[in-house]
């Protein structure tokens, strides 16, 4: 599946899950999804991701890697 390209518009540092938005759509990820493995990521930070089917039978983001700006 391509990359796209979006934000993180909300992370909940302590419940470790957050959404990052692009193509006017929002997808839900878990802190595992952020591919440097540090668990954390600033809201508003550029990024790019894949689309994939989550556990719960829901669409999520997952490899999320910085975007440069």
């Amino acid at each position: 599946m391509s990359r796209r390209a979006g934000t993180v518009v909300a992370f909940d540092d302590d419940k470790g899950y957050g959404e990052v938005g692009g193509d006017d759509d929002r997808w839900f990820f878990h802190c595992t999804a952020i591919a440097d493995g540090s668990r954390t990521i600033e809201v508003g930070a550029p990024v790019s991701f894949r689309v994939v089917p989550g556990r719960l039978g829901r669409w999520e983001a997952a490899d999320l890697r910085p975007r440069p700006t």
